[in-house]
């Protein structure tokens, strides 16, 4: 969401930053409807100083006797009252319209995002730890679940449909214990507060972060109106909606391990086999609020907890800088950490973090007052993967297989599985 006084200040640098994501420049359009509403607030203001004045008129009139004057200044301030009426529904329309408008538009890359149209474009900034080496083909993961009997995509096809798993036995102990892992490390050597928040939001929460209105297909939704979170960093984000901070209560920082659910409506025909794109998936998420001063460095801080997970796992990983044609829409920069994995020979997502500046705090009304100053400032907001606990689980599979399909449990995770060896 935009400031359109800013966008009136700026249009120039709007459009050009507009262009590198890969949109059309809007801010003509935009400067238009404001107009229209200025134009009109204007006009309304006009006709109910008119209306003011002609109703002093009416007891002047009658106090002097002039019925047919005061008669005259009672039907104008009739034919008033109906024009302000009527033209308040329209100054509501016309603010609705410019605030769509805003709610559209993805947000402005910094100067240093690279310009690009998509993964393609993206930037290895980092690698850590080396490929593993087998002296066999190793296999993908849902080779290795099935042989094991530990994973289950026909008995999930027929109670849900595609895009589901069922893990047994030790497979979903792995997957649990990679999630309690995260949550352990986040809050216990991280500073994240851990939440359990609603899977459930309201059209405010999902617009707040700015997945409505744009990608309302990408989601699932009750019939009672509400939504299934694609992500915890809805509610958690939204846990400051509406609020006014002061700066040194900030930043904020909570961390939580929820289901996620995704309609994947633009990955047809995409992963179709195995856990990497799922309707329903856990992951544990880290949202930061922050000033203006200090948000990149809290980026750069919540990409390094995002590593620390993958770096206790030994686990080979890259960092991409994500070009203009990558992010998300509310994000200003994003990091992406794509991990090796062996049996599908490439490099894959596994824990996005972004930066969004006062994007999402501009839609959610999330505020912070400096000691001092009489200003109120609205916050910054981060979010990122800390980590996907399915993709994690991927990737462990594949990067600790053993030849005879046995999987070693990494030695991080061997306190939440009971001190087991292997999975066999």
């Amino acid at each position: 969401m935009f400031d359109i006084r800013w966008i009136r200040e700026n249009a120039e640098a709007f459009d050009a930053a507009q262009v590198k994501r890969g949109a059309a420049p809007s801010s003509a359009r935009l400067i238009e409807l404001d107009d229209k509403r200025r134009a009109h607030v204007t006009k309304l203001q006009e006709a109910q100083e008119t209306r003011n004045a002609a109703s002093k008129e009416i007891g002047k009139a009658k106090a002097s006797g002039d019925e047919a004057a005061a008669q005259e200044a009672i039907t104008q301030v009739a034919k008033l009252k109906s024009f302000i009426r009527d033209g308040e529904e329209e100054g509501k329309a016309l603010s609705a319209a410019l605030d769509d408008a805003l709610a559209q538009l993805p947000n402005l890359p910094f100067d240093d995002v690279p310009e690009g149209a998509d993964e393609n474009d993206n930037v290895e900034i980092r690698t850590f730890g080396e490929k593993r080496d087998f002296n066999y083909e190793p296999k993908e993961h849902f080779e290795l679940g099935e042989d094991l009997g530990l994973m289950d995509f026909e008995t999930a096809a027929k109670i849900s449909g595609s895009r589901f798993v069922v893990l047994r036995g030790q497979l979903a102990r792995l997957e649990r214990a990679l999630g309690q892992f995260m949550l352990d490390l986040h809050t216990e050597e991280h500073g994240y507060s851990e939440i359990n928040p609603p899977l459930l939001v309201r059209d405010e929460a999902v617009f707040g972060t700015g997945q409505l209105p744009k990608f309302a297909e990408d989601l699932f939704r009750t019939e009672d109106g509400r939504w299934l979170i694609p992500t915890a960093e809805v509610p958690l984000t939204n846990l400051a909606r509406e609020k006014t901070y002061l700066a040194d209560e900030l930043p904020i920082r909570v961390t939580a391990l929820t289901p996620c659910f995704r309609s994947e409506a633009g990955s047809a025909g995409r992963d179709t086999r195995g856990m990497l794109r799922q309707h329903q998936f856990p992951k544990v998420e880290m949202v930061s609020v922050t000033g203006k001063e200090g948000s990149k460095d809290e980026l750069e801080r919540m990409l390094s907890c995002a590593e620390e997970v993958l770096k206790r796992l030994d686990l080979h990983y890259r960092v991409m800088v994500l070009c203009t044609g990558d992010m998300g829409i509310s994000a200003r920069k994003t990091y992406d950490i794509e991990v090796w994995l062996p049996g599908q020979k490439a490099y894959r997502e596994i824990s996005s973090c972004s930066l969004c500046d006062d994007y999402q705090a501009r839609r959610m009304n999330a505020r912070y007052r400096v000691d001092g100053e009489k200003q109120i400032q609205f916050c910054h907001t981060l979010n990122g993967s800390g980590i996907a606990v399915g993709r994690a689980l991927i990737a462990v599979l594949e990067n600790y297989q053993n030849e005879d399909g046995s999987i070693t449990v990494p030695n991080a995770l061997k306190p939440y599985m009971g001190s087991i060896e292997k999975i066999g």
